[in-house]
């Protein structure tokens, strides 16, 4: 067995008020994915506190809107930015 040195050197780890940013990106990821009318292959969810923004393209403007119509749905977005283009 490998033992290596620490790196937690008695820090606190870093906290947030609300939901983990990497759980509620993945959330919104997986909401769009399953989405049914939204082509979710070129799409970026990041997120800022529970505020999502969609970065990216998708084909027509109306899929734009669905995709933050999803995002808006997930539990925990207080909103959603749409940087979104198509084609």
């Amino acid at each position: 067995m490998v033992f290596k040195e620490g790196t937690f050197n008695g820090e606190l780890p870093e906290h947030f008020d609300g939901p983990h940013p990497a759980w509620l990106e993945a959330a919104v990821a997986d909401a769009l994915s399953v989405a049914g009318d939204v082509d979710a292959s070129d799409i970026t969810v990041t997120c800022k506190g529970t505020r999502i923004i969609l970065s990216g393209s998708v084909g027509t403007a109306e899929e734009a809107d669905r995709a933050v119509a999803v995002a808006a749905s997930v539990k925990d977005v207080s909103e959603v930015d749409n940087r979104l283009s198509w084609l």
